[in-house]
């Protein structure tokens, strides 16, 4: 599991920067301030839970795999193409019915850290 976590996280941390680098550098003359704010609260929330799956990768490779974890990191990459890929894409001109996917995205996100709860809560041992 570790394995799998880490690798998405490589492969989200690179599409997020260059993601980010072309909004910086391609889009900046070509978008309205408006849709360049929506564009960038996508790069940001993929590169925050970038560093979530990073550190779930970590944290699984010292311990032990567990199916919240897993879970976890699954929700966290669906919010990354759900939140982030339909602001993207709502940014570039895409179509508006995209919209109401930006909402479960987040859904995905929270599900994520709901996901990394509940393995606190399965790991909590009474004194």
């Amino acid at each position: 599991m570790a394995h799998w976590l880490m690798g998405s996280a490589g492969v989200s941390g690179l599409l997020a920067v260059a993601i980010g680098a072309f909004g910086a550098h391609g889009l900046k003359a070509k978008l309205s301030p408006e849709m360049m704010a929506v564009y960038n609260t996508g790069v940001q929330y993929h590169f925050y839970h970038t560093l979530a799956l990073l550190a779930l990768a970590l944290y699984v490779a010292a311990t032990a795999p567990s199916r919240f974890l897993g879970l976890g990191g699954l929700c966290f990459l669906a919010g990354i193409v759900g939140f982030s890929g339909s602001l993207y894409w709502l940014a570039l001109g895409g179509p508006k019915w995209l919209g109401p996917v930006t909402p479960l995205g987040g859904l995905c996100f929270m599900a994520g850290w709901l996901m990394i709860f509940a393995h606190a809560l399965k790991q909590h041992k009474p004194i």
